[in-house]
C-alpha cells in the first residue's frame, strides 16, 4: 500500500490524476479489494504504462515502452523463458560486455546477477518496463518456434484460418504471426536492407530484401500466410485492413537495439493479392556528412563552396533511389546554423533534421510543392528545400525565390547534370530565367563498394580498361564471403557529376544549346561525368569498373 501511496502522490503532483478521479479509484478499491493503481487502471483513468513511467521518474531510472520495440531473437535465446517468467525481466540490447534489460523491478539484484551470468556480460543496465509489456514479449517471442525459417516451416503442414480474409484479421494478432513479421524486419535490418518486398504469387508469397540497391530473395512464405502477414503489417502501420482493392500508404516507427526505425508502408492490389513494400529508414544513420557520401576532395571543396552561396538554385538530379534525398540532407546539415532559417517542403519527409522546419506535401489540404513554396516565402526563409520540381508552376516560384535573394535546393529526375537545364526549359521556363537563377547541378548515383572482408586485386577485361583514362590504378573485387552474401560487394558509395554554371554555359543556355553541347563544354572545362568519377573510384579500389558501367549505362 505504501508503494501505491507514493505513486499516487507523484500522479497528483504531475497533474496526471485529480482528487476527484482519486476519489473514484478509492471507492473502486474498497468495492473490489484492488490496490489504488489497479483501480485507476480498471476505471480507465490511467494506463499501466503511465504508472510505470511515473515510477521510473521517482526512482531516477530510465523507462521504456516496449509496445513498438523489436527484440533480436538471438539475444532472447540467451535468456530462458523460465527466467523471464520468474523475474519479469527481458534483454533489450547488448553492446560489447554490457547488456540493457527491461525489468518490472530494477532493484532486484538477484535477477541482474542471473542475467549477467547467462549472457556472460560484465555490466547490466536496468530500465523500468511494465509487467504487461514483458508478458507481451513472452507471448510474442517465447513458446513460438525460434528462427524465422522455423516459424515458416511450422506453418507448412498446419491448417490455418489465416487463409481466409476474415480469419486473417484475428490470426494477424496471434503470437506466431507477430513474431514472424517482427523477425522479418529485424533480419532485413541486420542485412542492411533498405526495403522489404512482400510479393503474392499464385502458390506462394515471395519475400525479397533490397540490399545495396539490388533485390535478393529472402524467403518463400506459404500461401496460407498471405492474408495474415499482410494484415499484421497493416495493423502496425495504421492501414485499413478491410480495404484490399485500393493502394494504401502508411507508416510506423519502431525501436530495435535502441535505434528508432521509421518504416514507410505501401500496399498495392495485384492479380494474386496485395503487394506490400516496407521502406526501412534508420533515423540515426541517415544524415551523413558530405565526405561520407563519397565525394573526392576536389569535388567536395567545390560543392561545399557552391552550397554556401547566399542565393541561387542548386539542383540534385538522378533517378529514384540514386541518393538524391540523402545528398540534399547532407548538404542542408552542412550549412545549417542558428543564424539561418531553413524550411523544406517534402513528399514524404524521410528524416527529421534539427534546426530545420520541415513540411509534408498534403494535396487534400491544398499543400502542393507550388502552394507550399509560396507560403514558405512568407516565413522569412534564408534557405528553402523543395523536394522536387515537378511542373512549371513550382519551377517559376523556385526561380523567383532564387532571384530575390534565397538559396533554393531541389531535385529533378534527369540522367545527367546538363539535361536538368534543358528539362527546365522544356517545362516552359524562359531560358534567361534558367541561366540567371541556377547556380549548379549535381548528378548522383550509388555504386556498390567492394567488400572489405574478401577483396582481392584483379585486372578488368581489356574492353573495359580501354574506356578508362590511362594512369596508375589498383583494381579490387570481392571474391564473395558470408559478410557480403557471396556478392563481392558490401555497402554503397556515391559517384557524382558536378556542373557549376560558368558565364560560357549561361550564354549557351540563353542560346538554347543542347544538353550534349553543354556537357561537352563543361567536360572541356574540367567537369568529371558520372562515369569518369566512377572509374576514378574504381581505379582506387573502392568499387569495380563493371559496377560503374552497370549504374551509368544509358
Amino acid at each position: 500500500m505504501g508503494q501505491d501511496a507514493n505513486t499516487v502522490d507523484l500522479l497528483l503532483k504531475q497533474g496526471i490524476i485529480t482528487q476527484e478521479t482519486l476519489q473514484k479509484a478509492n471507492e473502486e478499491s474498497k468495492r473490489t479489494g484492488l490496490g489504488i493503481e489497479k483501480s485507476l487502471e480498471k476505471l480507465g483513468i490511467i494506463s499501466e504504462e503511465e504508472i510505470t513511467r511515473v515510477k521510473a521518474d521517482a526512482l531516477g531510472l530510465n523507462y521504456m515502452n516496449l509496445a513498438d520495440y523489436l527484440i533480436d531473437s538471438d539475444l532472447l535465446a540467451l535468456v530462458p523463458q523460465n527466467i523471464v517468467n520468474r523475474y519479469k525481466i527481458v534483454p533489450l540490447f547488448k553492446i560489447g560486455n554490457s547488456i540493457t534489460v527491461g525489468m518490472s523491478d530494477p532493484q532486484d539484484v538477484i535477477a541482474q546477477d542471473q542475467i549477467r551470468n547467462l549472457t556472460k556480460t560484465d555490466t547490466v543496465y536496468p530500465v523500468l518496463v511494465s509487467p504487461k509489456s514483458i508478458q507481451k514479449i513472452l507471448d510474442s517471442y517465447y513458446g513460438v518456434a525460434g528462427s524465422l525459417d522455423e516459424i515458416i516451416v511450422s506453418f507448412e503442414t498446419k491448417p490455418s484460418a489465416a487463409a481466409r480474409p476474415a480469419g486473417a484479421m484475428e490470426f494477424a494478432e496471434e503470437p506466431p504471426v507477430i513474431k514472424l513479421v517482427n523477425l522479418m524486419i529485424i533480419e532485413a535490418l541486420k542485412q542492411r536492407a533498405s526495403d522489404i518486398h512482400i510479393e503474392p504469387e499464385e502458390e506462394l508469397v515471395r519475400v525479397r530484401y533490397r540490399i545495396d540497391g539490388i533485390l535478393h530473395e529472402a524467403h518463400k512464405l506459404p500461401k496460407k500466410l498471405q492474408n495474415a502477414v499482410i494484415s499484421r503489417i497493416k495493423i502496425i502501420s495504421a492501414l485499413d485492413i478491410a480495404e484490399t482493392r485500393k493502394p494504401q500508404d502508411g507508416s510506423v516507427r519502431l525501436k530495435c537495439e535502441n535505434k528508432e526505425i521509421d518504416i514507410r508502408v505501401s500496399s498495392f492490389p495485384t492479380l494474386h493479392g496485395e503487394n506490400v513494400v516496407l521502406r526501412l529508414l534508420d533515423r540515426v544513420s541517415v544524415v551523413m556528412g558530405l565526405k561520407e557520401l563519397g565525394f573526392l576532395d576536389e569535388d567536395l571543396k567545390e560543392f561545399t563552396h557552391l552550397i554556401q552561396r547566399p542565393n541561387g538554385i542548386i539542383l540534385i538530379t538522378g533517378p529514384t533511389g540514386s541518393g538524391k534525398t540523402t545528398t540534399l540532407y547532407a548538404a542542408l546539415s552542412t550549412i545549417s546554423s542558428m543564424e539561418k532559417n531553413i524550411i523544406t517542403i517534402e513528399d514524404p519527409i524521410e528524416y527529421e533534421l534539427p534546426l530545420i522546419r520541415q513540411t509534408q506535401v498534403n494535396v487534400k489540404a491544398g499543400i502542393t510543392f507550388a502552394n507550399g513554396l509560396r507560403s514558405i516565402l512568407r516565413q522569412d526563409p534564408d534557405i528553402i528545400m523543395v523536394g522536387e520540381i515537378r511542373d512549371k508552376e513550382a519551377a517559376d516560384i523556385a526561380i523567383q525565390a532564387a532571384l530575390t535573394g534565397h538559396l533554393v535546393f531541389s531535385t529533378l529526375h534527369t540522367n545527367d547534370a546538363a539535361s536538368s537545364l534543358t528539362r527546365l526549359i522544356d517545362m516552359g521556363v524562359e531560358q534567361f530565367l534558367v541561366s540567371s537563377s541556377v547556380a549548379g547541378i549535381l548528378a548522383v548515383r550509388l555504386v556498390r563498394k567492394v567488400c572489405s572482408d574478401c577483396q582481392e586485386k584483379y585486372l578488368p577485361p581489356p574492353d573495359i580498361i580501354k574506356q578508362m583514362k590511362p594512369g596508375h590504378a589498383e583494381f579490387m573485387r570481392g571474391k564473395g564471403c558470408p559478410a557480403c552474401k557471396g556478392t563481392g560487394y558490401r555497402g554503397r558509395i556515391g559517384i557524382f557529376e558536378l556542373l557549376v554554371l560558368s558565364d560560357e554555359i549561361r550564354k549557351m543556355v540563353d542560346a538554347k544549346s543542347s544538353a550534349d553541347e553543354i556537357k561537352h563544354v563543361a567536360r572541356s572545362a574540367g567537369m568529371r561525368t558520372l562515369r569518369d568519377d566512377g572509374f576514378l573510384k574504381a581505379s582506387r579500389g573502392l568499387t569495380t569498373p563493371e559496377e560503374v558501367i552497370r549504374v551509368t549505362e544509358i
